[in-house]
């Protein structure tokens, strides 16, 4: 039995606009609202049993803060009736700046949300001009403050670099702007193009282009020390916290195989050594729902050596690192012993380093996770 304490995630598959960049699934077409979250009800009455407890629940999308306070709070309440949560649960909603104001904020602290992430992106309203964002930069700084005077003392944004015509200073200005509010979280993500967005298309057009390597790595590392000098934790390759305690302990559930339930369309989710993911369309979803079955899209069965390369990829992406002992002991491979001549090197050239037991990246080393994993 996984004896970690499970994460619940509700996607919620609507947005007013889709974003030229996104590649995560969502839908325009704002009129089934009301039908999907009759849907989820009924998905979480189907998984009532099959969890211990949660201790967290992030609600995402799509662009959940497109929901009314009630629908927010029909979400919460039905969450508290049907699953066992934890007496200090992290309860987090991702948001687009464009739809806070603080009556509606301070409904969400209402009904139990006592994190929240929004969206920023960017300060700079050229670069959301490019990233097709339905938010201005005046709507992003008045959504922080109104977050602030609504409660909220766990407050993280996202923000996109890497993008065409950003310098290194004028991305060290978003930077300067988002210290400045004192968040308790930032997400900084590097943009990428997914071939088969709209931004994909005209990537591959040629209409544009984005910085190389070099630059890539530039980027990464000013990012990490900008925000390591002004007192945040670089804890996962993107993600920066105030204190340790600040970190997403919901995100870290996918970072360390804890267990997690995904609920709503392309949701997924992860037990043990079984993952499965829900249909990626609202309809099929709806239908799934409608005829009294799970909305599983598919399922696979993983191996001790798929679950082994996936700790690894995992771990190396995290500050905490892997644990050699723990690794050995759930995966029977010693990678101090196995590994020893490459990890002798990855420590030569700055990029791990080995303290109490743990294989933990470097700065550096996060720049080139993906490639730190193949060891």
């Amino acid at each position: 039995m996984n004896l970690k304490t499970s994460g619940l995630y509700i996607h919620i598959p609507f947005c007013l606009s889709k974003c030229p960049y996104c590649d995560f699934y969502s839908s325009t077409f704002l009129f089934s609202i009301s039908c999907f979250l009759d849907a989820l009800f009924e998905e979480m009455e189907m998984h009532r049993n099959d969890f211990h407890s949660f201790d967290t629940a992030y609600i995402g999308g799509g662009t959940p803060s497109l929901l009314t306070p009630q629908q927010m709070e029909s979400i919460l309440t039905k969450i508290q009736e049907t699953f066992d949560m934890t007496s200090t649960p992290e309860m987090t909603v991702e948001t687009n700046p464009a739809d806070l104001n603080q009556s509606y904020l301070e409904s969400l602290r209402q009904v139990g949300i006592n994190r929240i992430n929004i969206g920023v992106q960017s300060f700079d309203q050229e670069v959301l001009r490019f990233l097709g964002r339905r938010h201005s930069v005046k709507q992003s700084i008045s959504a922080i403050e109104a977050s602030r005077n609504a409660g909220f003392c766990n407050i993280g944004m996202d923000l996109i670099y890497g993008i065409q015509g950003q310098t290194i200073d004028s991305w060290l200005d978003t930077l300067k702007q988002a210290v400045a509010f004192l968040p308790e979280h930032l997400s900084c993500y590097q943009l990428t193009v997914e071939p088969k967005t709209p931004l994909g298309k005209r990537y591959q057009a040629g209409e544009f282009s984005i910085p190389g390597e070099d630059l890539q790595y530039e980027f990464f590392m000013k990012t990490s020390q900008f925000l390591e000098d002004a007192g945040y934790i670089h804890y996962e390759v993107s993600n920066f916290a105030k204190a340790p305690e600040l970190a997403s302990r919901h995100n870290q559930k996918y970072w360390n195989h804890s267990p997690y339930l995904g609920l709503g369309p392309a949701a997924h989710s992860f037990y043990g050594n079984r993952r499965w993911w829900n249909h990626r369309s609202v309809d099929r979803y709806l239908a799934a729902i409608d005829a009294g079955s799970l909305p599983v899209e598919e399922t696979e069965i993983l191996t001790v050596e798929q679950l082994r390369l996936e700790a690894l990829y995992l771990g190396l992406r995290t500050k905490k690192g892997i644990s050699l002992e723990d690794f050995k002991s759930r995966y029977d491979y010693d990678l101090f012993t196995e590994k020893n001549r490459l990890l002798d090197k990855l420590q030569e050239g700055g990029f791990i380093s080995i303290q109490d037991g743990h294989l933990c990246p470097t700065p550096a080393g996060f720049a080139i996770a993906d490639s730190l994993s193949l060891i």
